[in-house]
């Protein structure tokens, strides 16, 4: 361990209230989940890559470097991620669950769409497409028995598109169906989260069981609060931050954290990376410029945000309630 704050030793949070959440690897009591990152990669690329054109995806250097860099998070004290990789962001399923058993980090995997939603979906109604994501949640992921534990949706700049409307229902009626939360990709500057709840109102969806992501892209304040005056979680996972042109850094993506937790929205909030291994991304300049951006991994946080918390007055109970509490809170009521 290089710096931060060792986070093995964190309390669980154990409770009266206890349910099951599907990991890769079957289902866990959500007592069991531990320090969690709420929205995670392995690797993304595309759906279908890898079958069509596998030369393109060094699928095997993506499994030995998510294994490492996963083992050395366990090694600090991470337990769990959540893995936001759908069908058109090339979700491999079997690899999560080989870099699981390997590392001992427990991994969730998602059902839903993000950007790239298929073209039939458009010309379909949201139950149909609902119907779908309840398979996978209840019956397994293309074959393999793997059940969802997640439903992630996604709209950004400009605003939620017809064919995201169509997902963001669909997810709305099968979180219904299944207690499932709802996981979106949205661009704060935005305020696209103000458009996902509200369609998901409509929908009839409990916004408890709603964590609105990339919360953290901008600071502003009366949007984020507004947004948790609805009763949905916030994501505050783009750490370390600015990748995206006029985005915030990661100093002042831990200031705003500490700004909510002097709201009083400390059991509201969760950090996280939006982070894959460089060996997702497909050429060697480009996988060297990730590893620039973010050397630490999945250790990002434990290493430089949490320390910086402390010193900005946040208490170790504070630390445990984001990073631990708020995960098992979130899905322990599904």
């Amino acid at each position: 361990m290089s710096g931060g704050i060792r986070i093995g030793g964190l309390k669980t949070g154990v409770g009266n209230n206890m349910s099951a959440i599907n990991t890769v690897l079957g289902p866990v009591d959500t007592s069991e989940l531990g320090f969690t990152l709420s929205h995670e990669h392995l690797a993304t690329n595309a759906a279908g890559i890898l079958r069509t054109f596998p030369e393109l995806i060094d699928r095997d250097g993506q499994i030995v470097q998510a294994k490492e860099t996963l083992k050395e998070a366990y090694d600090e004290g991470l337990r769990t991620i959540i893995d936001v990789s759908t069908i058109d962001l090339g979700r491999d399923v079997e690899m999560m669950k080989e870099v699981s058993q390997a590392t001992g980090v427990k991994i969730v995997a998602a059902t839903g769409n993000h950007l790239a939603v298929p073209r039939p979906f458009e010309e379909l109604p949201p139950s149909v497409i609902a119907d779908l994501y309840v398979r996978e949640i209840e019956v397994g992921i293309e074959g393999t028995g793997v059940k969802a534990g997640i439903i992630k949706v996604a709209s950004d700049a400009g605003g939620v598109t017809p064919a995201q409307e169509i997902v963001l229902r669909a997810a709305g009626q099968a979180s219904n169906r299944t207690g499932t939360p709802i996981s979106t990709h949205t661009w704060s500057p935005d305020r696209v989260g103000d458009q996902q709840v509200r369609i998901l109102k409509e929908e009839g969806v409990d916004l408890n069981r709603v964590y609105i992501g990339h919360s953290n892209d901008d600071a502003n304040m009366e949007y984020l609060l507004g947004l948790m005056d609805e009763g949905v979680w916030i994501g505050l996972d783009r750490f370390p931050g600015g990748r995206r042109a006029g985005t915030l850094l990661w100093e002042a993506r831990t200031q705003l954290a500490k700004d909510l937790m002097d709201a009083g929205r400390t059991d509201r909030i969760m950090l996280s990376h939006d982070h894959s291994v460089p060996k997702a991304r497909y050429g060697e300049q480009v996988q060297k410029e990730r590893y620039e951006y973010n050397p630490d991994g999945y250790n990002f946080i434990t290493r430089n945000v949490l320390p910086r918390l402390k010193e900005l007055g946040a208490s170790d109970a504070d630390i445990n309630q984001v990073m631990v509490e708020n995960p098992r809170r979130f899905f322990e009521q599904s």
